[in-house]
């Protein structure tokens, strides 16, 4: 049982590692849409569904690692981590505790960045419909979708320089 155990703190560990990565990513993204760098704005996106992919990595090895120690106590598949906790020795389970608590604060924070940025993102797309729509009126109202969100008009067939011209 110590040896799984100590994987799935392990897993903990890294899980946490990735985390903070997608935080650092979601971070310098934010400053990139401040500092309007949309060059650089466009690597951060590979750079965070990347990371995105490697945090559903970890997740999933955490996971096979807490059934492997669910079985080793002679737990079903599928335990509750909290029942699974009572089952564990009570030495390991400060430092279990402390590493949930921290990974469910850092995917709570990188959560909230996200939608920052998203907000963010979306009040810049916002504007540049709304500079176009100035260089090019089309005569169109804004609409919105089923969901709320707004949906962006047509580009004009027209090249921007043939509208101004």
């Amino acid at each position: 049982m110590t040896g799984e155990l100590n994987e799935l703190i392990d897993a903990l560990r890294d899980e946490l590692k990735q985390y903070g990565e997608m935080l650092a990513l979601l971070d310098h993204q934010q400053e990139l849409v401040v500092s309007r760098a949309p060059d650089e704005l466009l690597r951060t996106v590979a750079a965070i569904n990347t990371q995105s992919g490697v945090i559903q990595a970890a997740r999933a090895q955490r996971e096979r690692h807490l059934q492997e120690l669910a079985r080793a106590v002679a737990l079903p598949a599928g335990v509750a981590f909290a029942d699974l906790f009572r089952a564990l020795p009570a030495d390991y389970r400060p430092l279990l505790k402390a590493l949930v608590d921290e990974n469910n604060e850092l995917l709570a924070r990188v959560r909230q960045r996200a939608r920052q940025n998203h907000l963010l993102l979306s009040r810049s797309m916002d504007l540049l419909q709304r500079l176009i729509a100035t260089l090019v009126p089309m005569g169109r109202t804004t609409t919105y979708n089923e969901t709320g969100g707004l949906l962006a008009p047509p580009l004009p067939s027209r090249i921007l320089y043939e509208a101004v011209g």
